[in-house]
């Protein structure tokens, strides 16, 4: 039987401009191409999901507009259950300006939309497809408090909860004690931990600091350097797949969507994050976010052509 996987969180179209480098301040800079794309950090996980055989609901919202019917429909043609997503009238769906410069790294500015309008109450109406999960997968693209009370539900009754914290804040140590899995990048891992990441020991300290305040294991993914597992009493590295990078944008989304696949079929953290690491390297050699994201097969063929060679 599939797992199945409830995502509370963001829906976005992403406006991707490709360029030859980052403009400096005050700059107009020709870039390469444009392209628009479904993305938003919830919807690309509930995407990662379902494309590596889970049964995946969505709770989250889009406006009355273009964006909205598109993003509907691409999340409708993935098979995920959009029972939760709700259309908000007279609101704009959320934008995201992507900058992505030749050597694949990105900058990104985000325009909340209709994701600020998922509530607590939205989230208490789609109680029953949190409890009935296997596995809960929230970020941080939606309010903090509809994200604290998803966590709670699950929490409360015994569903795994995963959370992305980013885009990064401030959260409380209660919350991050509901958390089984924190998935987290070194700029997220920084901010809450208050210990700057820079290589494997700061990482390694940064995950110990988190897993003192009960979350009960820290994924710390470090891009093309790999990442860090952290469980109490034990920390192991896991390198990254190294692969020739056309976009990194939905990379860390589609780990935490494969990762969340991994465990809910009964794979041990480290294997699991085996084949999230090569998902992911996947993701990185295409452009875009939800256009970028493998199918299993792609996956189980890319994982046996590296181990064969």
């Amino acid at each position: 039987m599939k797992p199945r996987i409830t995502v509370a969180g963001s829906v976005n179209m992403d406006l991707v401009f490709r360029t030859p480098r980052m403009p400096a301040l005050g700059e107009t800079l020709h870039g390469h191409e444009f392209r628009q794309i479904p993305g938003g950090k919830g919807a690309n996980q509930a995407v990662a999901a379902a494309r590596q055989g889970a049964d995946v609901s969505f709770i989250g919202a889009v406006g009355d507009d273009g964006f909205g019917d598109v993003s509907r429909q691409t999340l409708a043609a993935e098979g995920i259950d959009l029972r939760y997503l709700t259309r908000v009238a007279g609101v704009a769906t959320g934008v995201a300006g992507i900058l992505v410069e030749d050597g694949g790294d990105n900058s990104i500015v985000l325009a909340a939309g209709a994701n600020a309008s998922v509530s607590v109450a939205q989230i208490e109406a789609a109680r029953d497809t949190i409890c009935n999960a296997g596995m809960l997968l929230c970020q941080l693209e939606i309010p903090l408090a509809s994200v604290t009370h998803a966590i709670q539900i699950a929490h409360d009754t015994g569903v795994k909860v995963i959370l992305n914290p980013a885009p990064a804040q401030d959260l409380d140590p209660a919350l991050l004690a509901q958390v089984d899995y924190l998935i987290l990048n070194e700029t997220e891992a920084t901010q809450l931990s208050q210990i700057e990441v820079t290589d494997q020991t700061s990482a390694r300290y940064a995950a110990e600091k988190l897993l003192a305040l009960g979350t009960g294991a820290v994924l710390l993914t470090m891009g093309g350097h790999g990442a860090l597992i952290a469980q109490t009493g034990e920390c192991q590295f896991i390198p990254a797949i190294k692969v020739n990078v056309v976009d990194t944008t939905a990379a860390g989304d589609t780990f935490v969507g494969a990762f969340a696949v991994g465990i809910a079929n009964g794979l041990s953290i480290a294997d699991a994050s085996r084949e999230a690491q090569y998902t992911a390297a996947l993701t990185v050699t295409r452009l875009g976010a939800q256009t970028s994201i493998p199918q299993r097969q792609e996956v189980l063929d890319f994982m046996a052509a590296r181990q064969a060679a």
